[in-house]
């Protein structure tokens, strides 16, 4: 079935949002609790009237009472109920059924798999788009739409996110979100029977609020149609994939998990680099790759030019990048000419990386601008070290790098030295504010920023390859 992008919009942004049945704890009304639009319960059990009344909730025994239209059902009901409860939301008009209930296909019993093929035979003829099932369905901060009561509220952001697993969608929104990177929309789709990830990238691709899109995927079913929406979604805006399921033990778990079918690594890999999507390996590279991706400009070469550290720091990040890929040149001979006629050399070095010392940090400003227009140097980083640069000091640091940034053509990353301190981890989550506010990303390691800088720079190479028609894939 095609996904109509007309009922996903009902979905994504519903005004009406109904809940049939729940967990014992009402996770699914308590995870609504602020949702901007009008939120009914369906529950038969009379003990739970009065627990619902208190939530503040209207409750009715039958979808069909509900007195208007509904635009999202979260299905949390025993599996045998889940097919009586998808023809109420057909005879109601409902655009979507997000099927929390798990024990289909993946249990790998005689009943789960008859189960699973009369809700996908159900949504499949009347048209009903069922997410699911074993999924946590939809998320949508501006509206207040959320996988888990835990989750934030009241803002939204640039990215899209889509995931078979929805532990790993509840944890990517929440990560993103604690180093500055909200999302605009996310889905976790589990088992997928009729709509799997390419309906959901593809619908992502058309949505000009998204500009980076992230997948969690542990196989697909359909890998002619996924390859053909992840090419053209891909030449439009940047995809970044963490497959599970790499190795054999893996696998294993990925067919148990949700039902996915398995894909060979290697063909996997191959696919990724044809289709011009970023693979990655693991939660904390796709948080940090997306992040990039949303603040960096184009990222146009892989040589980097470094200040901010000293001595072995500077060592460090040096070696880092180097084995990450990207690279840490000398400058020109006309920028050393310029750091000579100011540098003080007393505890210091300005090779590259430009080891500050003490003597030099007064000079950020200047030393920046130099960076910037060596003809050597692609990309900035400045390296931030709350507990060596404190108060006016810390200020006057991060203004010139934002100040470079609101001139520079080139982009432009700050690395967060390790913290000692409860006060160094204050200043540490005002540096990333505000750097951020800026359009300048701040990264907690070198290795981290190190590695989305190279995967930037991948995703921007093949696109002007492709946008050349040089790319032989």
């Amino acid at each position: 079935m095609k996904a109509d992008f007309s009922r996903l919009d009902r979905a994504f942004a519903p005004q009406c949002v109904a809940v049939v049945g729940d967990k014992p704890d009402f996770k699914w009304l308590r995870g609504q609790s602020q949702f901007k639009g009008k939120l009914y319960s369906v529950q038969i059990n009379p003990r739970n009237f009065e627990k619902i009344k208190a939530m503040g909730v209207d409750n009715y025994t039958s979808l069909s009472d509900i007195p208007e239209p509904v635009d999202l059902v979260i299905v949390a009901v025993p599996r045998a109920v889940a097919p009586q409860i998808l023809d109420d939301c057909v005879r109601k008009g409902v655009a979507a059924a997000h099927v929390f209930t798990s024990g289909y296909s993946e249990t790998g019993t005689e009943e789960g798999v008859r189960l699973e093929r009369l809700l996908k035979e159900q949504a499949e003829q009347t048209g009903l788009h069922l997410i699911g099932p074993n999924c946590l369905g939809f998320f949508n901060p501006a509206v207040g739409l959320k996988q888990v009561p835990d989750q934030y509220s009241g803002t939204t952001g640039p990215v899209g996110f889509i995931s078979q697993s929805g532990n790993h969608a509840v944890a990517f929104s929440m990560d993103a979100h604690l180093v500055g990177l909200d999302l605009s929309k996310s889905v976790s789709f589990g088992g997928g029977i009729v709509l799997d990830s390419a309906d959901f990238l593809e619908y992502f691709g058309q949505d000009p609020g998204i500009k980076v899109i992230g997948m969690y995927v542990e196989g697909v079913k359909d890998g002619r149609r996924f390859l053909s929406v992840l090419r053209e979604v891909a030449a439009r805006k940047p995809v970044v994939v963490w497959k599970g399921g790499r190795t054999e033990d893996g696998e294993r778990a990925a067919v148990s998990h949700t039902g996915s079918l398995a894909v060979s690594q290697t063909t996997w890999d191959s696919v990724m680099r044809q289709c011009g999507a970023i693979k990655v390996n693991g939660s904390d590279a796709m948080v940090d790759t997306v992040k990039a991706l949303v603040f960096l400009l184009p990222v146009q070469g892989n040589r980097v030019g470094v200040t901010g550290g000293s001595g072995g720091q500077s060592v460090e990040i040096a070696d880092v990048f180097a084995e990450a890929g990207p690279k840490v040149p000398l400058l020109t001979q006309k920028s050393y000419a310029e750091l000579a006629s100011f540098f003080n050399l007393v505890g210091a070095s300005y090779r590259n990386p430009i080891d500050t010392g003490n003597m030099n940090r007064g000079q950020m400003k200047r030393i920046l601008e130099i960076l910037e227009q060596d003809d050597n140097v692609d990309n900035l980083v400045l390296l931030v070290t709350p507990r060596m640069v404190r108060g006016n000091q810390l200020d006057s640091y991060l203004n010139a790098l934002i100040d470079v940034r609101r001139k520079a053509n080139k982009p432009v990353m700050a690395f967060l030295s390790t913290l000692f301190s409860s006060e160094e981890t204050q200043v540490a989550r005002e540096v990333i504010r505000k750097l951020q506010g800026a359009g300048i990303p701040v990264f907690g390691s070198f290795q981290r920023g190190a590695r989305a800088l190279r995967n930037a720079h991948e995703y921007y190479e093949f696109k002007r390859r492709t946008d050349h028609g040089t790319d032989p894939g």
